[in-house]
C-alpha cells in the first residue's frame, strides 16, 4: 500500500535505527575484546538475525564503532589524568597553558598541596577545581571522586567565588554553642536544681531531659554540646560510696587505741587480729570460674550436707603468721583454748595483745577472769608465758578486724566452686592453705594490716620494700 504523500516526503526522518537493538550486545563484545572489527561483527549479528540486517549497513556499523571508540579513548584519558591528579603525580608544568588566564601560578601550587598534604575534604575540592580547569567534564570528576554531581558543581562554583586560599577554609565566625557561655550558664542553672521542678519525674538528670528542658528555656541545642559542656566543666556521672560506719560511741577512742598500741609494738611484743569463719556447710559451692563457650556450671539448690567447720584463727599482725584451730561452735571456751594456744606457741615474747570484735563470748566475765589469772606473776613464771593485753574492736566495725580480708581469701581460693568428698578434705585444704601463706611469708616478710598502723614512733619490724604482691596471700 503506498504511503501519502505527506508521509512519504518524511519518511526517513522516522525510521527505526538499525542496531538499537542490539548495540548493547556490541559494546560488551567491544569492552572484552572479542572482537574488535566491524565486519567480524557485522558478519556475527546477519548469522544470528538473517534477514535482518542487509549488507550495505555494514558501515553505519562501522561508523558507530569508531564514534564509540572516539569517545571512549577520550573518556578513559580523561580519567586517568584526574587519577594522576589525586595521586598527586601532575607537576605543575602541566598547568602554565591556564595560568594569568583562569588560575594563578601561586593558587595551583596552593591546590597541589592541598592534594598531596592534607585530608580528603580538602583533597577532593582542590582535584574538582584544577581537573575542571583542564577541560574534563564534571560528570567525570564526580564518578572518579565518587561524590555527587551537584556537590562537584558546588566546589567549582565556590572556587570561582572566593578564589583558591578560601575555598578549603572551614572555620567559622559563629561561636559552637558550647563554648556559649550564655548556653552554659543556662545549663547549669538547671542543673543545680532537682529535676522535680521541671516536671520531669526523676532524682538525677539525664543528658535528654536536660535537652528538653534547654529547648523549652528557649536554647536549643544538641546531646552532644550538652556533654561538651559537662565534660569542659569537669563534671561526671559517680556512684555514690557505700562507707563502712561504726555505731559505738567510742570508736574513735578504741581506734587510737589500737594504732597506739601498734605504733610503739616493740619486736618482743606481738598482736593478735582474731575472729571465726563459719559454721559452713561442706558441699558444692559456686563461685566465679572460667567456662568454656555453650557450658553452664551448675549448683544444686538443695543438696545432703557432708559436714560443717567452724574455724577460729588468729593473725599475727608485724609477721603475717596465722594460728588456726577448728571448732564445735563458737564460744567463751574456744576463746580461752586459742589463748592457752598462742602462749604456747609465742612464749619467748613479753608482751601479747588480743583484738577481736564485740562479739559477746569476746566480753564474757569467763574470758576476762582467765586472762586475769594467766596474767599472775605467779602463772607467768612457773610456764613462761608472756603477759596479755586486750584492745577491743569498735562494735559494729568489722572492717577493722584484719582477719575478716585472709579469710575471704582463704574462701575464694579454696572454698568457692568446691565440692570435697569429705570434711576431712576440707580440713586438709585449709591446712595446706595456711602453712602454705604461713611459709611464704617467712620468705617475703610483710606485715598485716597497714592501715591501722599508723606512723610508727620505731622501725617497722619489716622493711616496707618486701611488700607482697601476691593477690592469694592478702
Amino acid at each position: 500500500m503506498p504511503l501519502p504523500v505527506e508521509q512519504s516526503n518524511r519518511w526517513w526522518r522516522t525510521r527505526h535505527a538499525p542496531f538499537v537493538d542490539v548495540w548493547p550486545e556490541i559494546c560488551g563484545m567491544l569492552e572484552s575484546g572479542s572482537a574488535r572489527d566491524a565486519t567480524v561483527i557485522f558478519k556475527d549479528i546477519q548469522l544470528r538475525f538473517p534477514a535482518q540486517f542487509a549488507s550495505g549497513q555494514l558501515r553505519t556499523l562501522q561508523r558507530k564503532i569508531s564514534e564509540w571508540r572516539r569517545k571512549t579513548c577520550v573518556n578513559d584519558r580523561y580519567e586517568l589524568w584526574t587519577l594522576r591528579l589525586l595521586q598527586g603525580k601532575i607537576e605543575e608544568g602541566e598547568y602554565r597553558h591556564l595560568f594569568d588566564s583562569k588560575i594563578t601560578q601561586q593558587e595551583v601550587s596552593f591546590l597541589l598541596d592541598q592534594i598531596c598534604y592534607r585530608s580528603i575534604r580538602y583533597r577532593n575540592r582542590a582535584v574538582a577545581v584544577l581537573a575542571k580547569l583542564n577541560g574534563i567534564p564534571i560528570p567525570i570528576i564526580a564518578n572518579i571522586l565518587q561524590v555527587d554531581l551537584k556537590t562537584t558543581h558546588g566546589y567549582i562554583q565556590k572556587f570561582e567565588a572566593v578564589g583558591a586560599s578560601k575555598f578549603v577554609d572551614f572555620s567559622r565566625d559563629v561561636v559552637k554553642k558550647a563554648n556559649s557561655q550564655d548556653y552554659i550558664d543556662a545549663l547549669f542553672s538547671i542543673l543545680h536544681e532537682p529535676p522535680s521542678l521541671y516536671e520531669v519525674n526523676r532524682t538525677r538528670w539525664e543528658m535528654e531531659d536536660l535537652q528538653h528542658v534547654m529547648a523549652r528555656k528557649g536554647f536549643s541545642i544538641s546531646l552532644a554540646n550538652i556533654r561538651q559542656i559537662i565534660r569542659n566543666a569537669g563534671y561526671k556521672f559517680r556512684k555514690a560510696r557505700k562507707v563502712l560506719t561504726s555505731t559505738d560511741p567510742a570508736y574513735r577512742q578504741k581506734l587510737e587505741e589500737i594504732t597506739r598500741t601498734l605504733s610503739g609494738l616493740t619486736e618482743s611484743q606481738k598482736f593478735f587480729s582474731i575472729d571465726e569463719f563459719g559454721p559452713f556447710a561442706v558441699k558444692m559451692q559456686g563461685g566465679r570460674a572460667l567456662t568454656a563457650p555453650g557450658q553452664e556450671r551448675v549448683v544444686p539448690q538443695w543438696q545432703k550436707s557432708k559436714g560443717s567447720l567452724t574455724l577460729i584463727g588468729a593473725l599475727e599482725l608485724s609477721t603475717n603468721q596465722i594460728t588456726h584451730f577448728y571448732a564445735t561452735r563458737k564460744n567463751t571456751v574456744e576463746m580461752i583454748k586459742l589463748t592457752q594456744i598462742l602462749l604456747d606457741q609465742y612464749n619467748d615474747e613479753s608482751l601479747i595483745y588480743l583484738s577481736w570484735d564485740a562479739a559477746s563470748w569476746h566480753a564474757s566475765k569467763a574470758i576476762f577472769a582467765e586472762v586475769a589469772r594467766l596474767n599472775e606473776y605467779g602463772y607467768r613464771t612457773l610456764h613462761h608465758t608472756p603477759s596479755i593485753a586486750l584492745v577491743p574492736l569498735p562494735a559494729s566495725a568489722q572492717f577493722l578486724n584484719v582477719i575478716e580480708s585472709i579469710f575471704s581469701g582463704m574462701a575464694r581460693a579454696i572454698i568457692h566452686n568446691s565440692d570435697y568428698a569429705s570434711v576431712e578434705d576440707c580440713k586438709a585444704a585449709i591446712d595446706r592453705y595456711f602453712v602454705e601463706r604461713n611459709e611464704f611469708f617467712v620468705v617475703h616478710p610483710k606485715r598485716a594490716g597497714d592501715k591501722i598502723w599508723g606512723k610508727e614512733r620505731v622501725p617497722p619490724v619489716f622493711s616496707p620494700s618486701n611488700n607482697c604482691k601476691d593477690p592469694l596471700y592478702r
